[in-house]
């Protein structure tokens, strides 16, 4: 979690800080990702989707099996699919998303039974670290 911490320190500016780890099965950084959707003018550019794909060219397959992902934050739906769609052995996040969380907060795509693959989820690792590099970006955005 300490290296998607360190990924989500730079996250480009006006983006939510999120960084995005994975780790090959044999604990080897395979993929990096930081949210990118002001940055890029992309809806999808997320944290999570960004490290999948750098993992994917990495790895020169889009099948992630054996890999862990790492985030500082709950993903979203969207991600929660990229994650199922590459078949990431395990997820391990930050901090909990009330709002948008899908591995639990609001809704658990992942852990949804009917899926073919069901990675291995950890939340709340660093929680309260997370949680305050989130709110310090948030604070700033509301005092400007």
């Amino acid at each position: 979690m300490r290296e998607a911490m360190a990924v989500a320190a730079r996250t480009p500016a006006g983006d939510v800080p999120v960084g995005a780890v994975v780790f090959d099965a044999a604990g080897n950084v395979v993929g990096r990702g930081v949210n990118r959707r002001e940055a890029n003018c992309d809806p999808t550019a997320h944290a999570e989707v960004e490290a999948i794909r750098d993992a994917a060219r990495t790895l020169g397959t889009w099948r992630l099996d054996g890999c862990e992902l790492v985030v500082t934050l709950e993903p979203c739906t969207m991600c929660a699919g990229a994650i199922l769609g590459a078949r990431v052995s395990s997820l391990v996040f930050g901090a909990w998303e009330p709002k948008t969380g899908a591995v639990g907060s609001v809704l658990d795509a992942i852990r949804e039974p009917r899926h073919l693959h069901a990675p291995e989820v950890r939340g709340g690792v660093l929680e309260a670290e997370t949680v305050r590099m989130l709110g310090e970006f948030f604070e700033g955005v509301r005092s400007n």
